[in-house]
């Protein structure tokens, strides 16, 4: 599954560094093709001119010097995979504050590609709180991080935090390239966010979604293969994947017609929190407070989830999501049947961390055919992982 990869592997300044020539070798006999980049303090622990010698090219350390540029924006285009091995706790930190002064963070910072990690530092900075905050800073911005391994470190103790080895951290590429193209061919319909419901031209009713579980979702199904496109609501931020289309919208409407237009997916995920009603009646000038009282009359909007379950055919994945504060499982498994959906993901407002305005979640997954997965307090990312992972095993 490595051959003909683009792998951009970055050495910084930790012990395990030593091991960093090995795992070029590795990466190259597997059929990739490897460049590498070093952190000035990486060179501590092992040379550039080995690790160019068996890359094969020239490494880099330096944005620039009195001669040349080092284009960082080209580098993190031009790789399949930013591999950091390893990855030292000052690096870490860097990452999860987006400071900027090197080579390496300039080429993160700007990278279209995935990002993977592998840590190395000695069992207390590895179970340091700052340490596990910015680990999850940087899952949350969507790196993927590759366990450690326990055994002898550096300072004579032995414990938690030396780096994979070279042979593992090969087998962990190739089971990751392998899922990229799990869900080639497929075609994805995700929703995200929230929708405004227009009351004049400056008033809306709207909700909290952030939109975040939904993209994560989207970049999910895109890292797998899919070609995704993406109905958004009003967010405020933006999304990477290959292959991924995104059509932006404010209102319930838009967003049914809009899910209406595409045909032929195989996979629909109704993540976004479209509102339930809209105004019967809005106003084309801003309405004066003129009056104690303001009565606005609400009419229901189309049922997308309904819609698609009611034209879904056989091979088609549709999943839809519940947000509730009472009856929790009886209104899931009964949105379940209603909308004919292959899952329904509930989301519980009683648990902490969990729904709107968080970067975490907690949920209970119903299948149509009776299973139930409970998925304990998790990043949102994490948690698209395991709904695409449902997907994957109905199709």
């Amino acid at each position: 599954m490595l051959a003909g990869k683009k792998i951009l592997l970055v050495v910084t300044g930790s012990i395990a560094a030593y091991k960093a020539p090995v795992l070029v070798r590795q990466l190259i006999k597997k059929g990739a093709e490897v460049r590498v980049l070093m952190t000035p303090a990486a060179t501590d622990f092992v040379s550039k001119l080995t690790l160019s010698t068996v890359s094969k090219n020239p490494v880099l350390i330096d944005l620039f010097n009195s001669e040349t540029w080092a284009n960082h924006v080209m580098l993190g285009s031009w790789a399949d995979l930013m591999l950091f091995a390893p990855l030292s706790c000052n690096t870490l930190s860097k990452m999860a504050s987006g400071q900027c002064d090197n080579l390496v963070m300039a080429t993160y910072l700007s990278a279209t590609c995935p990002i993977m990690v592998a840590p190395a530092m000695d069992e207390d900075m590895w179970h340091h709180a700052t340490t596990k905050t910015n680990v999850q800073l940087i899952q949350q911005h969507g790196c993927l991080q590759l366990p450690v391994a326990y055994g002898e470190l550096a300072s004579g103790l032995t414990g938690e935090g030396r780096m994979v080895e070279p042979e593992e951290i090969v087998m962990f590429l190739e089971e990751y390239f392998s899922k990229s193209a799990q869900l080639k061919g497929k075609k994805a319909l995700v929703t995200a966010g929230p929708t405004y419901e227009a009351i004049d031209p400056v008033r809306f009713i709207g909700n909290h979604s952030s939109g975040k579980m939904g993209y994560a979702v989207a970049e999910e199904l895109s890292g797998r293969g899919a070609e995704v496109t993406l109905v958004s609501g009003p967010v405020n931020f933006g999304i990477r994947g290959n292959g991924l289309k995104v059509v932006n919208v404010i209102t319930a409407d838009e967003m049914y017609q809009a899910c209406l237009e595409i045909k032929n997916y195989d996979i629909a995920v109704m993540a976004a929190a479209v509102a339930d009603y809209t105004p019967s009646i809005v106003s084309d000038s801003k309405i004066k407070k003129t009056s104690n009282e303001l009565v606005v009359s609400l009419k229901r909007t189309k049922d997308i989830l309904a819609s698609l379950g009611k034209t879904k055919l056989n091979g088609q994945v549709l999943v839809g999501f519940a947000l509730e504060t009472d009856n929790e499982e009886e209104n899931a498994v009964k949105k379940l049947k209603e909308k004919n959906a292959d899952l329904i993901v509930l989301n519980s407002l009683n648990d902490e961390g969990a729904g709107f305005g968080h970067d975490t979640n907690k949920a209970t997954f119903y299948f149509k055919d009776g299973g139930q997965k409970q998925v304990e307090l998790k990043s949102k990312k994490a948690l698209a992982k395991d709904i695409v992972d449902s997907i994957t095993e109905i199709l």
